[in-house]
């Protein structure tokens, strides 16, 4: 089954949701990709996630830029948990884009992450995911105590280098 949808408006959009991808390959969550914008393509996109979600599954992480209609429309068309990852693009460098997926109506929420965010948007998504998966809990804290690991070797070895 698959968990977690990654959707993106354009293929300009895939070496920023890439980064999601290799997140959750690295926690063993299986997801799909797709190509499906909120304007060129409306009707193809509310199929695709109503499909996904008729098929089981749990979480959606929808990249856009400039206008960034994709993750809105996505939530309006689902109950499932929706982050957005704004895309750097356009004259405002993606600002604009996070606004328009922040700046969501009561109602119709969507996570937003920062500008070009697609790695936390899935450990976002794995973290919904582990609160009924065990396995996935027990790994999200083992990556965690990694991150702790590293940033303690790290400042150990410029204190080294300091003479401290």
């Amino acid at each position: 089954m698959v968990s977690v949808g990654l959707l993106m408006g354009s293929d300009s959009d895939w070496p920023i949701m890439e980064e999601a991808a290799k997140v959750l390959e690295q926690f063993g969550v299986n997801y799909e990709v797709k190509i499906s914008s909120a304007h060129r393509t409306l009707e193809r996109t509310l199929d695709w996630v109503r499909n996904f979600e008729a098929q089981g599954g749990e979480v959606i992480v929808a990249g856009a830029g400039l206008a960034a209609h994709l993750p809105g429309v996505v939530a309006a068309a689902t109950i499932l948990p929706v982050i957005g990852v704004p895309i750097r693009s356009g004259a405002l460098e993606g600002v604009d884009a996070l606004y328009a997926i922040v700046q969501m109506p009561p109602g119709i929420p969507v996570a937003t992450v920062g500008i070009g965010g697609a790695r936390n948007a899935a450990l976002l998504a794995v973290q919904i995911l582990a609160l009924r998966d065990s396995q996935l809990k027990q790994a999200l804290t083992a990556y965690r105590e990694k991150m702790v690991r590293d940033v303690e070797a790290k400042n150990r070895a410029l204190q080294e280098k300091l003479g401290r």
